[in-house]
């Protein structure tokens, strides 16, 4: 695939349609966070009060959005663990496109459960020692040669970038109406498909904020990227991580392209520290994150961003978690 940046005119009709379906999600202010973090203030982007809880609602429409009528009529298929698999099919249930999801065996219950209650066809797959996102792309293949459905990647795709800027440039609305330029902007990654979006919304109206890749420990694929100055794929390595929509190896094409034209300091972050970010996120936001989530928060507090004297906005990309899986992981933070 030949990486493609898209244009400020390009997201910006992305956004303009997408706005039409999607919720504007609040930005929270919190002094507590700020001063826990040493920060000036603190800004928080909840996307998991989004359409289907997560911002992966955004990129899934617009991208079917510009299907030829004669794709849409015969459908899609794509792989996701789960929050791309629930935006993908919410969005085809109400465009009236078919859309089938090849997921890994052991994606979250709850996000299989929802992506079938979208309508959509579930398939999964059993990935053994393998990459779990390597048999799932596979089978997806195989499914859309066989079956002739168009083929959505769910992060590598100058579509799927477009739509997720959305999130970028919303928050860059609200934060003009406060009057607030960020110093630096956090979040979460794993193929790249929001952090590239946001980083570009950011780059062409807010050039001086830096962009923090978060990435989780072992699954840091675009941080080994940036620093390599070449695409890379981190090794296959157990136990997986609990941000299980954060495990890709590898950047995407478009992606890596995106975060190399800009340029962006990478960290990634522990169990532990993402557990944490969780509870603090509910006891001082009376927000239910996921641990991909709160993966961005975790970096916030983790200490090896200088964030002294700074405005940091922080996205907070999903809320879609079962209520025990989330209790589990409060319990033990």
């Amino acid at each position: 695939m030949t990486a493609s940046i898209p244009s400020i005119e390009h997201l910006q009709r992305a956004y303009e349609e997408t706005r039409r379906v999607t919720l504007v999600t609040p930005l929270l202010e919190s002094a507590a966070i700020a001063k826990q973090a040493g920060a000036a203030r603190v800004f928080v982007k909840p996307e998991s009060l989004q359409w289907t809880g997560s911002f992966k609602s955004r990129g899934a429409y617009w991208r079917l959005k510009t299907l030829s009528a004669a794709e849409a009529a015969k459908g899609v298929v794509a792989y996701s663990s789960g929050n791309f698999a629930q935006g993908l099919a919410a969005s085809g249930q109400r465009l009236g496109i078919p859309v089938t999801i090849v997921m890994p065996v052991d994606a979250p219950l709850a996000k299989r459960e929802a992506t079938a209650g979208y309508g959509a066809r579930v398939i999964l797959t059993d990935h053994g020692q393998r990459a779990r996102e390597e048999v799932a792309m596979e089978r997806a293949q195989a499914i859309a040669r066989d079956e002739g459905l168009t083929l959505l990647h769910p992060f590598d795709h100058p579509e799927v970038i477009a739509g997720q800027a959305g999130v970028g440039l919303e928050a860059l609305d609200q934060l003009r109406e406060r009057n607030v330029t960020p110093d630096l902007v956090f979040v979460p990654t794993g193929g790249g498909g929001l952090v590239s979006g946001v980083s570009l919304a950011f780059s062409y109206h807010s050039p001086q904020t830096r962009m923090i890749v978060v990435e989780p420990e072992r699954f840091n694929g675009m941080g080994a990227s940036l620093e390599a100055g070449a695409a890379q794929t981190v090794p296959l390595t157990a136990p997986p991580s609990i941000c299980d929509g954060m495990m890709a190896r590898r950047p995407g094409v478009s992606n890596f392209a995106v975060m190399s034209s800009i340029g962006a300091q990478a960290v990634t972050v522990g169990n532990d520290e993402v557990r944490s970010a969780m509870r603090l996120a509910f006891e001082r936001l009376k927000l239910v994150l996921e641990p991909s989530a709160a993966s961005s928060l975790a970096a916030l507090l983790g200490g090896s961003v200088d964030v002294s004297n700074k405005t940091v906005l922080v996205v907070a990309t999903g809320g879609n978690i079962a209520l025990a899986d989330f209790l589990e992981h409060v319990r033990h933070a």
